[in-house]
């Protein structure tokens, strides 16, 4: 297919746009989604369209969202009589289990990721996990090794632990800052996050689990003795006699972690329990 109205865009740092410009990446992103006939793709941030030209084909079901009118504009002369839907929107807003309830099917998101925004739009797809399908998504290489990070390693946080808990994650391939224009300062990474059909251990009360890990983690310097003693103060409760607090939170599986939220819910409203440090 080719694209004779394909304009040129410049680039705007306020967007935190780096346009994707090496073909060979381009061709490795699409090996990599190994793309099926039955596939409804959404494309976050389409830019000048380097991964869109190889993601649209006849038949195929494809979404692109982007908050620059420029790009969006871009895109409809890319792809004229609809056979793309085009959508200027932010993607933090798109009511993603929407567009899995138009389509009939889980959704699969691929895109080359603002910088800027990394962390807000890694949580807007993990909270819609049950209407995502799979994300192949280009970020930058620190924020992916805290994504795929084990426990015991210094990278492993609340970023490592939320995303394990819903997908499975892996760290396909690095990418120069020479693949984009303008360059970048930083090296790049392809990340995939295939969504579980269950956690890998269904906490007893999710939004507990998910406010335990962020007070742990924010204070992961102290043991788990004080960084709960902090947590159970906020949420007006006695901290009970768990073995194993003198350890610290990276030290924890996420099973573990959800053993141990398990745990403090049951003791809620108990008056028995070990003070606070």
């Amino acid at each position: 297919m080719t694209f004779p109205n394909r304009p040129r865009i410049r680039p705007r740092k306020s967007l935190g746009q780096h346009f994707l410009q090496d073909d060979n990446i381009v061709r490795k992103i699409i090996a990599a989604i190994d793309i099926q006939p039955s596939d409804v793709l959404v494309e976050i941030g389409p830019g000048e369209g380097a991964l869109t030209r190889l993601l649209a084909a006849p038949g195929r079901r494809l979404k692109v969202i982007d908050i620059d009118p420029r790009v969006v504009e871009a895109m409809r002369l890319m792809f004229p009589g609809g056979c793309v839907e085009v959508m200027e929107a932010d993607f933090l807003e798109v009511d993603l289990a929407s567009l899995a309830d138009s389509s009939g099917s889980r959704i699969r998101i691929v895109g080359n990721i603002p910088y800027n925004i990394t962390t807000p739009i890694l949580f807007h797809v993990l909270d819609n996990h049950s209407s995502v399908s799979d994300a192949t998504i280009m970020i930058q290489k620190e924020v992916a090794l805290r994504i795929t990070a084990k426990p015991g390693n210094p990278e492993y946080g609340i970023l490592s632990v939320f995303s394990g808990y819903f997908a499975e994650t892996k760290l396909l391939f690095d990418v120069a800052p020479t693949a984009f224009f303008p360059k970048p300062k930083i090296v790049s990474s392809v990340l995939r996050l295939r969504m579980r059909d269950h956690p890998v251990r269904q906490a007893a009360d999710e939004s507990f689990f998910r406010a335990m890990v962020r007070s742990t983690f924010g204070k992961r310097r102290k043991t788990l003795r004080n960084s709960l003693g902090y947590f159970a103060a906020e949420k007006g409760f006695l901290l009970p006699g768990i073995p194993g607090l003198s350890r610290r939170p990276e030290e924890l599986s996420i099973d573990e972690l959800v053993a141990l939220s398990d745990a403090l819910c049951a003791c809620r409203g108990n008056i028995g329990g070990e003070r606070l440090a």
